[in-house]
């Protein structure tokens, strides 16, 4: 097994999974399917392509900074509606946004073939188009791609040996590793193209772990 590392970190971030209609949401850490969405940016994939080769991969999460959770309040005109006899009128629709500020995100994907990783660390580092933290204007505030990014260890060995990102605020780590077998459920699973919304569910569990000894440079 190996595994590639990316570096998720910036002012703002949001990793939705639930969000419907006006409202969206984020989790605490990065989804997978906004992972794998940034990588296909890096790729310059079309939505419309298949992903079965990315969604394949394991993914891990180490959160070397907790984003505090935040509320963008936002308004955008609704569509126009009309009674009989009167003129149409546009309403105004209250959209709030919601993210999380100044987080750090250390992710693993872990794959069986250690040559296609290297063509996704290669891509990280000269992506086709921009880069982004789950929404367009979230943008990363240093490189996603890492350098050695590509580690010739399991996914769980890869995130542990990593240096800190940033400066630890407390003795510990907290972790969120894909699990084929137990754990709390997630639906940020790609099924299908990005183009046609269809996510399942994995499952993910958490442990805590020291912080590494060194920071990464």
């Amino acid at each position: 097994m190996a595994t590639l590392l990316l570096r998720l970190q910036g002012p703002m971030q949001s990793w939705g999974t639930t969000s419907r209609f006006d409202e969206r949401d984020t989790q605490l850490e990065p989804s997978k399917s906004g992972v794998l969405g940034l990588v296909c940016a890096a790729l310059g994939r079309d939505r419309s392509e298949p992903l079965d080769d990315l969604a394949s991969l394991r993914m891990g999460v180490r959160v070397d900074r907790e984003g505090i959770p935040m509320r963008d309040y936002q308004t955008a005109k609704g569509v126009a509606t009309a009674e009989e006899g009167k003129p149409k009128r546009e309403r105004t629709v209250v959209s709030p946004r919601y993210f999380l500020s100044d987080a750090a995100f250390l992710v693993g994907l872990e794959g069986a073939d250690q040559a296609f990783l290297e063509s996704l660390q290669a891509a990280l580092w000269s992506p086709v188009w921009p880069l982004a933290l789950g929404r367009k204007s979230y943008t990363p505030s240093l490189p996603v791609g890492l350098p050695d990014g590509v580690q010739q260890s399991d996914l769980l060995t890869a995130l542990k040996q990593w240096p800190a990102l940033v400066l630890p605020v407390e003795d510990s780590l907290r972790l969120v590793l894909e699990d084929p077998h137990e754990g709390s459920m997630r639906l940020d699973q790609p099924i299908a193209p990005f183009a046609e919304r269809r996510f399942g569910p994995r499952l993910v569990k958490q442990e805590v772990m020291h912080v590494p000894d060194t920071i990464d440079a």
